[in-house]
């Protein structure tokens, strides 16, 4: 029985990991902030890390946060990882961090070198958007009463629990390295989702697109976030609308 350690294991994807690696009889530590007994605040000195990884075979790294932190605390991890003997280092990241100057991007490249030059076996997912983050930021742009969108800009949305299935396997694996991307099946226009979650919703609002300025709005308009040639995910967005909101008419495509 491999014994594994799930960093963000409380968090949407980390929980989900979880509990796939344990329905497949593997022994999996959960470690998080504020989840004991491994509560350990990564992007600090990492202290109790040394616990956490004693007798660990394989890492899944899904622990991160937009509020900065997540280079400090990728080194962290792997100086305590390669400390404990470490076979394996998963990590998820996200797909067109090499290709869209955002500054989260530029994080999740940075973590994927660190992975990559870390002296331990690893393997590196990227994912497209999981689809509730991108209800969070329709909701959000929804509070107004004109929900004004980027023109031009296509998604590709991901069921979350695909990407865990996708990394529980390769947690079990051997160490793979970059492994294709794991894409949703469908690529649409930015409009197309947002209308089909206003249905969704019941929710009646105006929707107008606004081109802008910038290299990281071109890059995604460029599509650089997207992986057509990996559309290899199943669960749709309007299904996902269903399960979470209770129905709906279904999405227009566009």
């Amino acid at each position: 029985m491999t014994t594994i350690l799930v960093t963000g294991g409380t968090g949407t994807l980390g929980r989900l990991v979880t509990e796939r690696l344990r329905a497949g009889g593997h022994e999996v530590r959960v470690l998080s902030r504020h989840s004991e007994p491994y509560a350990v605040d990564l992007r600090e000195d990492g202290s109790g890390l040394d616990t956490a990884l004693a007798g660990v075979d394989t890492v899944v790294h899904c622990a991160t946060t937009q509020r900065g932190g997540d280079e400090r605390s990728a080194a962290n991890l792997i100086v305590a990882a390669r400390r404990a003997g470490v076979a394996h280092l998963v990590y998820i990241s996200i797909v067109g961090v090499d290709r869209v100057p955002l500054g989260y991007y530029r994080t999740k490249l940075a973590v994927e070198k660190l992975v990559e030059e870390s002296g331990l076996g690893w393997t590196v997912l990227r994912a497209t958007q999981f689809h509730d983050l991108v209800v969070q930021v329709l909701q959000a742009l929804a509070k107004a009463p004109v929900v004004v969108l980027p023109a031009r800009v296509p998604d590709q949305p991901v069921e979350v629990a695909e990407v865990a299935d996708r990394l529980a396997a390769l947690a079990v694996g051997a160490p793979a390295g970059r492994v294709p991307d794991l894409g949703g099946p469908e690529v649409r226009t930015f409009e197309s989702l947002a209308r089909a979650c206003l249905r969704a919703t019941g929710q009646r609002r105006a929707v107008v697109n606004v081109p802008l300025a910038g290299k990281t709005y071109r890059a995604f308009r460029a599509g650089g976030h997207l992986a057509p040639e990996h559309a290899v995910g199943e669960g749709t967005f309007e299904e996902y609308l269903a399960v979470r909101f209770g129905g709906g008419e279904g999405g227009r495509r566009g």
